[in-house]
């Protein structure tokens, strides 16, 4: 009897010690850049330049989706608006990577949307005027 409650009383001082050693030891976090650096490659990589591109024309694709459906117009209905078949703007909303600047902004303006760019050079923005 005397040994169980020594080995319940070690179990008890290893359970207590190991809490305390996790609590000293914290885990490691990351930031998103930090990830996309690690996993993706660090900016300016060509890897990592085709991940930001196709993020960006992926977005493009579901605002225009999203604009497109906030006006109750059909993929058809869109098309016929800028001269394009259905499956154009089907491949416009799913990822807008072989699109043009120029169908782009068809599009936006038939949804009767504003669109802005911003230009930085340099690390200054371009404003035209």
């Amino acid at each position: 009897m005397k040994f169980k409650r020594l080995k319940t009383l070690d179990l008890n001082i290893l359970h207590q010690k190991n809490k305390v050693e996790m609590a000293n030891k914290r885990m490691k976090t990351y930031t998103l850049s930090e990830m996309k650096d690690m996993y993706i490659g660090k900016h300016g990589t060509s890897e990592r330049d085709e991940y930001e591109y196709e993020l960006r024309m992926d977005i493009i694709g579901k605002m225009i989706k999203q604009a497109r459906q906030d006006r109750n117009l059909t993929q058809q209905q869109l098309g016929a608006l800028i001269g394009v078949q259905k499956s154009q703007i089907s491949k416009l909303e799913s990822s807008a990577n072989s699109a043009t600047i120029d169908t782009i902004i068809k599009v936006f303006k038939a949804l009767k949307a504003e669109v802005n760019f911003r230009v930085k050079l340099e690390n200054e923005f371009v404003q035209l005027v």
